[in-house]
Parts: structure tokens; C-alpha cells; sequence
């Protein structure tokens, strides 16, 4: 059927002049962004009524244009194809012009491959598209770096073939999709390489972030693991929308583990991956791995979008609304009762349709036996029997027999005597099956009890006195409880080892709960390790470790709660930083360099901490250190001085001699404060791909510039008032000093602590004085 607009103008009340313009559009071209229209006026009509009557339809025509645009702009055409190839395509994503919303949802169909395949931006495969979830699934490339004989590019994004190796960079640029940081993780496969990335999020701003990937000579490592021995995984910063990803080598001539191997280097769906020993050589053949894009409409909140009925696309009557939680935008869901596609208007085939439960089985659940499902619109209801009064359901009024007179009394007595042995019968089940429930979860919890470790930790806490003590055993209802069903608003960081949730205990103390990702045993033992260490430690610049939980799936640390984040996000968020004066850094430095100290000379036996860095220094209101994450540490006999372990620490704070040797010792802890206290003073990152080469790595430039006489170049504005020169030579000459290469030239900690605290009360002195 065609529409028809069609309007006649009479130029006054007694005038015999008029004009008639009718405007015929075909259903189908209600689909099209453009019309052309032809109208006619009475030829009696004088030449400047003429042309009035001309102005007047005029503009009725193109308000009918912007109606019949606005239309077209919210309906897809019927005849729209949704299949490309294996791939659904659903609305509000198309192949061709009115068949999708918007610009940023149309997909390519290239016919040229059999069966056709779907292209996001021409260029970037789609394998799925998910309406419930928001999220699109394309083929991402994979970044390598191999040693070659010849030179080879297995990939579009091949960037610099050098002379000894192919080196193949990913590169990818979203305009209106987010990478999804919940489904993806940042992934390095190879033998001592590291991997990084650099991006953008929706804002524009930009990001740098990676892992590093070791082996040892026998290239021992485990399948499914990526724990950092062969394959390394990190998380990738919310609302990226872009990257170029790299993977380097440690070793500036050949890559170890001989000329076949090849780093590897990607962003993937975590699901879709798991680790393989086969991966070393068999990824050189796989130039793409799958990744899960968040998509949403537009740029508005449900609440913006809801005020434009033209434009706001949950055009079913039966759907809701709901804000994207990565970026800007919203989604539409069908409601409660319904399927479909949501942004598709009533009528369509395939927009917001009722669930008719009668014909599927769980309504048996809810209605009484002798009940009948009768089917309606969103829901459903239970019509009781002939004789039978009632809602039907079950857990509602269920069907009862209709008194009439006292002939009914046998009748009733009967059914109440049979409801009675029914209820007798279901109590006695029920009290069977929850005692035998209960016997399971006790027999489950017993089984994460062993599998957490929690013997390993029994025996190893027997040994030092005092501890089983200190430490207490919270059940695993508690933390859930206290976490609010592990609710992601209440998470306070993310790492490699596990996320931390803020939690507010029964008793209001509020305190920070460590949620441990537990991959292989070797991973156990780290998490053992942390508890024993922390039970060691007693002083006001360590947090304090409250208790544990093991009788859960993962194992939970409980700590006290920190209210004012790390120095890492004090010293690299501007807005922050100009806030962290110079008497603040120095007594940080100060506090930090003393529970260190407490660590190597009197705690009950030595502690290496072995990953001191600024995000693992915590600060409370008062600007008050405290020294966390324990999950590397290492306790050192009385007797030795040196420990001889698999490297383990954060690259840019490593320890060059530690990493050469893997001879760990007190003075490792050293170089990393070393780095720590480079920050502090320059407020620079401590690996920054977009410095000059030079510059790239803080520590080394640190020194040169200190040897230079260089130092006021580099100094954070915000700390030199040009009458604390001196001061902060001193405490740069110390820096450099822990920064030595040669661990045997860097003082021990208890030298660094007692200088830094030296410093701060000349300070003080000087102060008053003044």
C-alpha cells in the first residue's frame, strides 16, 4: 500500500483560485534517506499569489520530508539480508543502506570468499554478534617477532622486516566500539620476551601496558597457565578503542630458545585460549585469534535518549533500556516474558514477542498438578479444575475443592488426611536431601580446604611461634556477605595475582579482600608464602594481614582497608600530584625505606620483598606508607644470604643483577627502592615507550643525568622551590647510589633508612629555626 499526502490551499476565503499538491510515496521508499517530488499549481492563479502559494507548499513538502525521513530512519527494510555467509547479522547491524541504524553498525558481506564472510570496517572479520550481551566477536591479529633466514610477512600489518628478524606488529583502530575488558586479556607467548601495547580509550587519552613472558633452559613450563614461565596474561584498561601491540626480545641478538622459536604477542578472548607448550611453534602459523568488542548506541545515557522518540532505538513496546558499562551509550533488552530483538518496532517478525511458557516445562514447577497453563501476554497463570477453587500455583493459594454442605466433610477429611502424609512425605525428603546437601558442601569445602593449601599453610604456621594466633579464619558466607556478592562496583585494583574487593564486615570494620587467581600449585605456594610472610610482620608501614579463607573455590586474603590508594596513582595522576609536596614524599620514602629495613635486620627471620614498586605502596589520609603484596616474598635462612630462585618482580624495577644471576638478596630490594625513590623525585613512569630511547628506562637515565650534574632538569616542578637544591641532591645521590649495578656497591636498607630519616629531621630543624 502506498501513502499519500495531499493538501489544497485556497489563497482567501472568497478567492476562486486555489492549488492542490499530492504527495504519492511507496511503502518501499519509506526505507530510502531521499525522495523526488513534482507538484502543479492552477495556471488561473495570478503571478505573485502564485508564488506565495509556491512558498507555502514548499515548506509543507519538506516537513513532510523530515516526517517520512525520521521514519525511514527507525524501520529497517523488510527485505534486509540477515545471514552473511555462517554469521547472523541482526538488527540494528546491516549489509546495505536502511538495512542497519547507523554508519558505525554496517557490515560488509565480501561474496568473494565461499561461503561469504562479514567485515567490520571493511578490514576486520566478524565470527558473532550478540544483541543480549552487547558484544561483537571479530578475528584480531597476531603480533610476532621471529629469527629468520629469509624475509617473510605472514600478516597485512607486517610494520619493519630488519635484517635478522620479521617483525610483525598488531595494529588496531575502533571509532565507535570499545574492547571488552572483561572478556580479554593481553597476551604474551614466548621465551624472555615481553609484549606491550599502546592505545587509546574513548576519551582519546592514551595508555601503555603489557606483560613479560621468561623461561628457564629446560622450558619447563605448564599448559593452561599463563602465570608468567612461558605465556604471561594481563588485563587491558577499560574503554580502549585502540592499539598498536609489539613484542620485543630481552636479549638484543637472538632470541632464546633457538632460531624456530618466535614471540608471540595478542589480545584475546580469554575463553577462546588456553596456553600450550605447541604454542612456541605452532602460533607462527595463526595470523589471527578472536576478540570481543562491547558495542552500544549511540553516545547518551538511557535517560538523554529517552527524550528523542525519533531517534532512541528500543523501538519495542516490551523492552527496557540500560546504560553501557564500557564507554558511553546504551542497550536494549527484550522484558521479562519476552524474546526478540528489542530495537525492532512492533509487527516485525523478529522485535519483542511473548514467551509462551505453557508449551515449555519449568510452569509444571510453579503450578499445582491438576493445574491447566494458560499462556499470557509477558506470563502465564494456573486455572485449577472443575470443583477445585484457587490461584493454581503451587507457593500461592494452589487449588482447593469447593465446600458444598457437610456431604463434602468425608471428601475433606480424606484430602486433609492425604496432604497431611504428603507433607509428612516432603518434610522427611526435604530434611534427607538438605542433610545430604550439607554433608556434600562440608565434603567441598574439605576438598578447597587441601586443594588451597591450607595444610601446607597449617604446618608451616606451627613453625613460628605466635602466628596461628594472629591470624583469623572467616568463613567463606562472611566475605560473600561482606563483598556484597563479590560486586564489581566494589572492586579497589586488579593484577596478575588476583582482584581486590572493598568489604564491610558484620561488625562495620571495613577492610580490603584479596580474591587470589590460582592457575597451577606453583601459584598455591605463592599464596601460602604471602599469608606466612605477612604473620611475620609487625609494624605500622606494613599493611597488616587480618586472617584468611581457604574453604573456598579460590582462596581469600583479608587485610586492613587503606583509604587513600597507592603512591603510583598520587605521583602519575596529574591532578593528584601537584597535591603530594616535597615533605610528603620525603616522609613516604622515609616510612617505606624503614618497614623495608624491618623486613631484611628484625623481623623474626629476613624477608625479601622482591617486588617493591609505587603501586605496591599504599598511603592512608594522613599520607601514612604502607608496604603491600607479599605474594612474591621470600623468607631467608639465618644462615644464607642469598637465595637462588626463579626471577620474579615488575620489569623497570627488576634488579639487572638479580635478573642475570637469579641470586636474589637483600640488595635486590634495594635497586627497586632505588627506582621508588627516581619517581618520587621526578614524578616520571618508569618504562615509557613514548620517551626517546634514551630516556625509555627511568633508573639508567636517572643516573646519567645525576652524574651529569643534570639533576634540577628532570626534578617534578612541583617539589623544587630553588632553596632545597641541596636537599635534593642528597637524597638523589642516595638514589643513585641504590641504583648501582653491582649489588655489593648499593648500601643495605637499614643505611638507606637511616640517612632518609636523617634528612627529615634537618629539615624539621631547619624549619623551626626559620
Amino acid at each position: 500500500m502506498d501513502t499519500c499526502i495531499s493538501c489544497v490551499f485556497a489563497l482567501d476565503e472568497n478567492s476562486k483560485y486555489s492549488s492542490q499538491v499530492s504527495l504519492m510515496v511507496p511503502n518501499s521508499l519509506l526505507q530510502r534517506r531521499s525522495f523526488t517530488v513534482v507538484y502543479s499549481a492552477n495556471s488561473r492563479v495570478p503571478e505573485k499569489k502564485a508564488m506565495d502559494l509556491r512558498g507555502k507548499l514548499l515548506q509543507l513538502l519538506l516537513l513532510g520530508f523530515v516526517i517520512l525521513a525520521a521514519t525511514a530512519a527507525s524501520i529497517p527494510n523488510s527485505i534486509c539480508e540477515r545471514m552473511c555467509g555462517e554469521v547472523e547479522i541482526p538488527y540494528p547491524f546491516g549489509t546495505s543502506e536502511g538495512c542497519y541504524l547507523d554508519k558505525p553498525f554496517l557490515i560488509t558481506c565480501n561474496h568473494l570468499y565461499s561461503p561469504p564472510k562479514p567485515f567490520l570496517d571493511v578490514d576486520l572479520p566478524v565470527e558473532d554478534i550478540s544483541l543480549p550481551n552487547g558484544e561483537l566477536r571479530v578475528s584480531n591479529p597476531v603480533a610476532l617477532l621471529c629469527k629468520r633466514d629469509q624475509p617473510i610477512c605472514l600478516s597485512p600489518y607486517c610494520r619493519r622486516p630488519t635484517v635478522d628478524y620479521t617483525d610483525i606488529s598488531a595494529l588496531l583502530n575502533l571509532s565507535s566500539f570499545r574492547i571488552s575488558e572483561t572478556r580479554n586479556m593481553i597476551t604474551a607467548v614466548g621465551c624472555d620476551v615481553y609484549t606491550y601495547i599502546q592505545g587509546t580509550d574513548q576519551g582519546q587519552k592514551g595508555f601503555t601496558t603489557g606483560c613479560l613472558s621468561l623461561c628457564d633452559k629446560n622450558l619447563n613450563v605448564v599448559n593452561e597457565s599463563c602465570s608468567g614461565i612461558g605465556c604471561c596474561q594481563t588485563s587491558i584498561p577499560k574503554g580502549a578503542t585502540g592499539y598498536i601491540l609489539n613484542v620485543r626480545s630481552l636479549s638484543n641478538d637472538t632470541l632464546p630458545g633457538g632460531n624456530d622459536l618466535c614471540g608471540y604477542g595478542f589480545i584475546v578472548d580469554e575463553q577462546a585460549y588456553k596456553f600450550s607448550s605447541l604454542d612456541f611453534r605452532n602460533l607462527k602459523n595463526r595470523t589471527t585469534v578472536p576478540l570481543v568488542l562491547d558495542w552500544a548506541i549511540g553516545n547518551k545515557t538511557c535517560k538523554d535518549a529517552q527524550k528523542n522518540k525519533t531517534s532512541y532505538a528500543c523501538k519495542a513496546t516490551h523492552s527496557y533500556c540500560y546504560d553501557s558499562t564500557n564507554g558511553p551509550g546504551y542497550r536494549c533488552k527484550c522484558s521479562s516474558g519476552y524474546h526478540g530483538n528489542p530495537y525492532l518496532p512492533d509487527g516485525q517478525d523478529d522485535s519483542c514477542q511473548d514467551i509462551d511458557e505453557c508449551k515449555q516445562d519449568h510452569w509444571k514447577l510453579a503450578c499445582n498438578a491438576n493445574a491447566t497453563c494458560i499462556n499470557t501476554d509477558g506470563n502465564y497463570t494456573c486455572a485449577c479444575p472443575k470443583g477445585y477453587e484457587g490461584d493454581g500455583r503451587i507457593d500461592g493459594t494452589d487449588c482447593r475443592p469447593i465446600v458444598i454442605g457437610q456431604s463434602n466433610n468425608k471428601i475433606i477429611s480424606i484430602a486433609l488426611g492425604v496432604s497431611i502424609s504428603l507433607l509428612v512425605l516432603l518434610v522427611g525428603t526435604s530434611w534427607v536431601y538438605w542433610g545430604l546437601k550439607k554433608r556434600k558442601l562440608i565434603k567441598l569445602r574439605e576438598k578447597w580446604f587441601q586443594q588451597n593449601g591450607g595444610l601446607m599453610l597449617q604446618q608451616r604456621l606451627q613453625h613460628h611461634t605466635g602466628s596461628m594466633d594472629t591470624t583469623k579464619i572467616y568463613s567463606a558466607e562472611e566475605l560473600k556477605k561482606a563483598t556484597d556478592n563479590y560486586n564489581k562496583s566494589n572492586i579497589l585494583g586488579q593484577g596478575g595475582y588476583g582482584t581486590v574487593y572493598k568489604g564491610v564486615l558484620a561488625d562495620n570494620k571495613v577492610v580490603a579482600i584479596k580474591k587470589s587467581k590460582i592457575g597451577d600449585q606453583s601459584q598455591i605456594e605463592q599464596f601460602i608464602n604471602e599469608v606466612v610472610v605477612l604473620t611475620q610482620i609487625n609494624h605500622r608501614n606494613v599493611v597488616k594481614l587480618l586472617g584468611c579463607c581457604l574453604d573456598t573455590e579460590v582462596p581469600l586474603l583479608v587485610y586492613e582497608f587503606i583509604t587513600n590508594g597507592t603512591l603510583s596513582d598520587h605521583i602519575h595522576d596529574k591532578s593528584r600530584s601537584s597535591l603530594l609536596s616535597w615533605d610528603n614524599r620525603l616522609k613516604i620514602a622515609t616510612e617505606t625505606a624503614g618497614a623495608l629495613a624491618y623486613l631484611h635486620c628484625e623481623a623474626s627471620m629476613p624477608i625479601i620483598h622482591r617486588d617493591v614498586k609505587t603501586a605496591n605502596i599504599l598511603l592512608d589520609g594522613n599520607h601514612t606508607a604502607k608496604v603491600s603484596d607479599f605474594g612474591a616474598s621470600r623468607l631467608v635462612p639465618l644462615d644464607q644470604t642469598q637465595l637462588t630462585t626463579l626471577v620474579q618482580g615488575t620489569f623497570g624495577y627488576l634488579d639487572p643483577e638479580y635478573f642475570r644471576t637469579s641470586h636474589l638478596t637483600e640488595k635486590s630490594d634495594v635497586y627497586s627502592f632505588g627506582v621508588v625513590l627516581a619517581e618520587l623525585l621526578t614524578s616520571k613512569k618508569v618504562i615509557s615507550f613514548v620517551r626517546p630511547e634514551s630516556e625509555r628506562n627511568l633508573a639508567t637515565y636517572f643516573v646519567s643525568m645525576v652524574e651529569e650534574d643534570r639533576l634540577l632538569e628532570i626534578l617534578d616542578d612541583h617539589i623544587y622551590n630553588g632553596s632545597n637544591a641541596e636537599e635534593l641532591k642528597k637524597v638523589a645521590n642516595v638514589a643513585k647510589r641504590s641504583l648501582s649495578v653491582k649489588g655489593d656497591d648499593r648500601p643495605t636498607m637499614k643505611e638507606v633508612a637511616v640517612e632518609l630519616d636523617g634528612f627529615r629531621i634537618k629539615e624539621k630543624h631547619s624549619r623551626k629555626e626559620s
